[in-house]
């Protein structure tokens, strides 16, 4: 204030307060919520002053500005909240509290804010420490059901248990499951394969989850028809790189997060970032600004964005035609490979990483980026899409066998419309000559998978090739150990034990299967209905 202003009485100001906050109610009732953190903001500047100038006269009239100010501090704090604006909002909470410790409104908007930031004991704290007040007040069964709820996202990000049986059971209706981020027995180190990548610290079994992430921001639609043009696409992608710039202005750590991502350059120089910076409930605070400009924000989402309809993803409770992008930060560091060992099931804005087969201690996680139930040449196409070679061990070893003039003509003969029974008893004759075995084995059918699916699916070819072929178990076992489960293997296996009739040794066979492609966040009998929904 300039010493020509003249600071108005208490009156004054109280006057003026009272109609500041009879228009920022209004704005929060409309859910205006800039135009109410600035009228906020006026009544928190208005109340400082006549803190400051009315100290010594009137010991009532400052005890009724703080009382104003934490009010102030609490509502703004709501509002920047409801803006996602959640450091400032936080910094809002505190300076209330600090004026009045057990202020219920400033409690209740930190614990909502650290509940949306993921870090679930800090949450938790808050709302216990409100129930005091929600006694008396009548917010008891609000208060419960955050405590509740983050109670349940605690024990998810501490133990990595989920269970989405009731969601799959009710037929996907309803609110997408509440999940927590979670971390598993991984950590990010340098790869062989490209850059970093994310290995398991001890040995793993199929379906466990490997980690639970939230998108930074994703981006979704129905595209069908003429709606699914790279138009279309286009506009998708701008809105969707609009709430990645609007995420990384507003919190610091996001900021921070992404600027540990690659950018496609000089991937081997990567500092390699430590994994606990990760965790819901990571408390580091002093994160670097690396610069993110758009040039850099762009290349950065260029390389690490996830489409959620690509192969090696399965999207629960979303309809046919339905196309996604997103941003999820630790799922970024997987690399690709034709022989993966990891899944991805996308529920509303979290991935859930599970591996899809066994994995060892200091083995890479790996997802395919493209379908690896395809011939050598045609992932080599799609890898270029990509901008990279995949020197996997698989390639490696299919690439030793591509000079074959036998494989060469077993791939022709495909496309030509070749009768699926005959491509299938000719690789598996070759690889006898050839003495291929074990996973080796898994690689070769893999590459000609849709031969051997449509062989087992159809009864005249089974008559006609069904004793000169290996049992339908066999090369569904051999392809799951090779490349990780997949939708289309699991497919055959389920119409094969149908047409057999589930038994127990069947059933148990089923789920084992189910695991490794959805992983074990759902019980048996929902379990049971993903993969009934598979086939239906």
């Amino acid at each position: 204030m300039r010493e020509d202003e003249q600071v108005p009485s208490p009156e004054a100001a109280e006057d003026v307060m009272q109609q500041l906050r009879s228009k920022a109610t209004e704005l929060l009732l409309r859910e205006e919520w800039k135009e109410s953190v600035q009228v906020y903001s006026q009544i928190i500047n208005l109340c400082q002053e006549q803190i400051i100038n009315t100290s010594n006269n009137d010991p009532d009239q400052v005890s009724k500005f703080h009382k104003s100010l934490c009010l102030a501090f609490s509502n703004r704090a709501e509002a920047r909240f409801r803006l996602r604006d959640f450091n400032e909002a936080l910094q809002d909470c505190e300076q209330a509290l600090k004026l009045e410790t057990t202020h219920f409104k400033a409690l209740f908007c930190k614990g909502k804010i650290l509940l949306s930031l993921n870090r679930y004991s800090m949450a938790l704290d808050c709302f216990k420490a409100t129930l005091f007040e929600a006694h008396t007040s009548g917010n008891l069964e609000t208060v419960n059901g955050f405590l509740e709820k983050c109670k349940k996202l605690e024990y998810q990000s501490r133990t990595g248990v989920f269970d989405l049986s009731d969601w799959v059971l009710n037929g996907f209706r309803g609110k997408c499951p509440e999940l927590a981020e979670y971390v598993g027995a991984v950590q990010i180190k340098k790869s062989e394969i490209s850059g970093r990548g994310i290995f398991a610290t001890k040995n793993i079994d199929a379906g466990t989850l490997v980690l639970v992430t939230k998108a930074i921001a994703s981006e979704r639609g129905i595209l069908s028809g003429e709606d699914s043009s790279e138009k279309a696409q286009l506009v998708m992608w701008k809105n969707f790189i609009d709430k990645i710039v609007e995420s990384t202005s507003k919190c610091q750590r996001t900021h921070h997060l992404i600027s540990t991502l690659s950018n496609g350059e000089n991937e081997d120089e990567l500092e390699v970032p430590n994994i606990s910076i990760f965790r819901a409930e990571s408390e580091e605070s002093n994160y670097s600004n690396g610069k993110l400009d758009m040039d850099r924000i762009l290349s950065i989402l260029d390389v690490n964005s996830l489409v959620e309809e690509a192969v090696s993803a399965k999207v629960l409770g979303k309809n046919r035609g339905f196309h996604g992008v997103g941003l999820w930060l630790l799922a970024s560091f997987i690399n690709h490979s034709c022989n993966p060992n990891a899944r991805r099931v996308h529920v509303g804005d979290f991935v859930m990483v599970h591996a899809s087969r066994d994995v060892k201690a200091g083995e890479e996680i790996t997802l395919a980026y493209f379908d690896v139930l395809s011939s050598l040449e045609k992932r080599k196409e799609m890898s270029k899409t990509w901008g990279f070679h995949c020197n996997c061990k698989r390639c490696k070893f299919e690439e030793g066998l591509s000079s074959k003039q036998e494989v060469r003509e077993i791939e022709l003969g495909l496309e030509r419309g070749i009768d699926a029974g005959c491509a299938v008893y000719r690789l598996e004759e070759n690889m006898k000559r050839w003495i291929i075995r074990g996973k080796e084995k898994g690689y070769m059918r893999a590459s000609i998978w849709s031969a051997y699916s449509v062989a087992y699916g159809s009864e005249s070819l089974m008559k006609r090739w069904g004793r000169r072929i290996p049992a339908m178990e066999a090369v569904v076992d051999s392809v799951v150990e090779a490349v990780g489960n997949d939708e289309r293997v699991s497919k055959v296996l389920m119409k094969g034990l149908k047409r057999r009739g589930c038994g127990v040794a069947e059933m148990e066979r089923a789920m084992k299967f189910g695991r490794g492609l959805y992983g074990k966040v759902v019980k048996k009998q929902a379990l049971k209905s993903l993969l009934e929904m598979d086939i239906s």
